[in-house]
């Protein structure tokens, strides 16, 4: 099973502590930067855009970061827990890539089928901001640094978190709900959150639920890393707002008050898009036995068999 994996590396304290502080550290920071300091982000951010004079280079500047981030944890998981990167991302012996390409295939398809009938529901809702130039380079930065920054966080989450606090609560349920309640909170300095109010934040914890769910049953994180993929990949090139947390020379720009972008961004993934991917896995992959899955109990390393992998 997929928490369990976590069983095959050493979970010494010290070392899960070690490790969630180097990742977090910089999220804590900058949330604590954001909510307790004077900060207007989004006039940083448009000063910022404005010194810098190209999106791109603010894109790069954003996810760069994230190269960094994934190394290390995948460095931590690897000698420090002496662990397999494997075992970090699947129940499975090898890490399904086709499961990968499907779940893009899938949110991307559903994602442009979406944004059109936004589109004709409410044409004046969007404005084209096409940039040759730009939009290419873009896309093949889209294509190098997200993997990246997707990648850090589901490992993070859905896979380094999901499997540790899964072996410390014994269960399923707890480490789903902290880990989605933890998502949401490390995106709370986003400035869309600011500008939008919270219904942002159910967007980002009911993502990350929706995320721990497709993980758990599925058991692993492949399904979880097409989806972000795809998601983040059109939310770059396909439409972004003036107040998103990328800035970039995307296909499209709302222009619409942000109360109807809520709606369509926010309340129409979670109450419709989330339950047709689910259901469409769901008969995929044949999932069954939902309650054991998401509710049940994690047995002990002692009741546990797990081929243990050799130290590095």
């Amino acid at each position: 099973m997929f928490i369990q994996q976590a069983y095959k590396g050493d979970n010494a304290p010290w070392k899960v502590i070690m490790t969630t502080v180097l990742t977090l550290a910089i999220f804590v920071a900058n949330i604590i930067y954001v909510l307790f300091g004077d900060v207007d982000t989004m006039k940083q951010m448009e000063e910022l855009s404005n010194s810098m004079q190209s999106n791109n280079f603010m894109f790069v500047l954003n996810l760069s970061f994230f190269v960094f981030l994934l190394l290390m944890l995948f460095g931590l998981v690897l000698f420090l827990h002496r662990r397999s990167l494997v075992s970090l991302t699947t129940a499975r012996s090898k890490i399904d890539l086709k499961r990968v390409a499907f779940s893009f295939g899938l949110v991307f398809f559903l994602g442009i089928i979406a944004f059109g009938i936004e589109c004709y529901l409410y044409p004046g809702m969007v404005t084209l901001d096409f940039k040759p130039v730009s939009f290419i380079i873009l896309i093949v930065l889209s294509l190098i640094l997200f993997p990246f920054q997707i990648g850090f966080e589901e490992y993070l989450f859905r896979g380094y978190f999901m499997q540790q606090i899964g072996i410390i609560a014994k269960n399923r349920w707890f480490p789903l709900l902290a880990t989605s309640v933890l998502f949401g909170l490390m995106h709370s300095a986003n400035p869309e959150v600011a500008e939008m109010g919270g219904i942002t934040m159910v967007f980002y914890i009911g993502t990350g639920l929706f995320l721990g769910i497709m993980t758990l049953m599925d058991e692993g994180l492949e399904l979880a890393l097409g989806f972000h993929f795809a998601n983040n990949f059109l939310a770059a090139t396909l439409v972004t707002a003036d107040y998103s947390a990328l800035q970039t020379d995307s296909l499209f720009k709302y222009t619409s008050p942000e109360t109807t972008v809520s709606f369509f961004g926010i309340l129409v993934p979670i109450l419709i898009a989330y339950p047709i991917i689910l259901i469409i896995f769901t008969k995929k992959y044949k999932w069954n036995n939902w309650k054991e899955k998401l509710l049940g109990r994690v047995p002990s390393a002692t009741e546990t068999t797990v081929e243990l992998e050799a130290p590095l």
